[in-house]
């Protein structure tokens, strides 16, 4: 096999760390998979990128801190002259997760916390989660070699469009999604006439550095919801990971409430719980936006709205990083448009008849 191409099953994988402890780890781990082969290794920045350009691996775990060039240097230069999906390895401190929300806004595919490899937790679930975000990568647009933004197709209606004008948007997504909210989120008018929701699947910490970061690039306001937030206009309120959000209230007068319940979901926050307590508030004023990740979180939520009679709408498969959420939602039928990501926020902007 050539090393810019990859077999029918296996997947390549270039490991770069500065710690060898820590290069044996992620190879042991990673190799346990019949399907996964490390290609390679390396001990700083400056030779990750070199090895990435000889081998052409189909993804790359990348340490943020090594030696020469760190690991954001790395990944743009990565991102710039042989793009292939990245797997950020990074600290959970706040710190660290300013670096990681800067990498995946650069073009990381995804990331995966330092400490639990250096704890020696559970190693099972630990390696699960290695193998599953590997594969995810090479499965992705950027890994089978997809132009994720170019060329977008045109606007698809697959229903007659409502003429309902929405009071709120919710917006839901996981793998993927941070770089995909740049894309949204800088593109709405500073004077939608509406708030806007969204939940990302992100780990306690790095909500917060997300929100952060997207106000400084948009017009809108853009923070971090808090319980007891009243929803208006021209912002956007990014669910804190951890919680749960739901809205209470009316249409009109409508407040942020944050829980732990229900304890059983599989992710805090949850795309289902936040969309299916904004169709329980604003019925048909409700527009529900699923976006790029994997899982079928957001299957429930944008069918509660649909059943209320709200506007429901799909990022495509050619534009998304890992067309798993959308894909379960166009599976059970529950979506009335899909569209590329480029057309969102103007979906958006179409849905509240905003003229600016």
């Amino acid at each position: 096999m050539t090393p810019s191409g990859r077999g029918s099953e296996e997947i390549r994988v270039l490991v770069a760390d500065d710690s060898a402890v820590m290069r044996t780890a992620l190879s042991n781990m990673l190799q346990a998979s019949p399907s996964v082969r490390v290609c390679g290794t390396a001990r700083d920045g400056i030779e990750t990128v070199e090895k990435t350009k000889l081998l052409r691996p189909d993804v790359v775990t990348l340490d943020v801190q090594m030696p020469r060039m760190d690991g954001i240097e790395a990944l743009k230069h990565i991102m710039g002259e042989c793009p292939c999906p990245v797997i950020m390895v990074s600290r959970m401190t706040r710190e660290g997760a300013e670096v990681t929300i800067e990498a995946l806004s650069a073009g990381a595919f995804d990331y995966l916390p330092k400490e639990d490899l250096q704890n020696n937790g559970d190693l099972q679930r630990l390696q699960r989660s290695l193998l599953e975000k590997v594969e995810a990568a090479a499965r992705s647009s950027m890994g089978t070699h997809r132009a994720l933004y170019s060329s977008p197709p045109p606007i698809l209606a697959l229903r007659e469009k409502s003429q309902v004008v929405p009071r709120i948007a919710v917006i839901g997504t996981s793998t993927g999604g941070p770089k995909a909210l740049q894309e949204v989120v800088p593109k709405l008018p500073e004077k939608l006439p509406i708030p806007v929701l969204v939940v990302q699947h992100m780990p306690p910490g790095f909500t917060g550095p997300l929100a952060k970061r997207l106000d400084s690039i948009s017009k809108v306001n853009v923070r971090e919801a808090r319980d007891g937030d009243q929803l208006e206009a021209g912002t956007v309120y990014i669910a804190p990971a951890g919680q749960h959000t739901t809205v209470f209230g009316s249409g009109a007068n409508a407040w942020v409430a944050l829980s732990d319940q229900p304890e059983e979901s599989m992710h805090k926050p949850s795309v289902d719980v936040t969309m299916t307590s904004v169709a329980e508030i604003f019925g048909r004023f409700a527009l529900g936006i699923i976006l790029t990740g994997m899982g079928a979180d957001g299957v429930k939520g944008m069918k509660a709205i649909q059943d209320a009679g709200g506007i429901t709408v799909g990022q495509n498969e050619a534009t998304c990083a890992v067309y798993g959420m959308p894909r379960c939602c166009a599976d059970i039928g529950v979506l009335q448009r899909v569209v590329p990501l480029a057309e969102i926020a103007e979906v958006i902007r179409e849905s509240v008849h905003f003229k600016g």
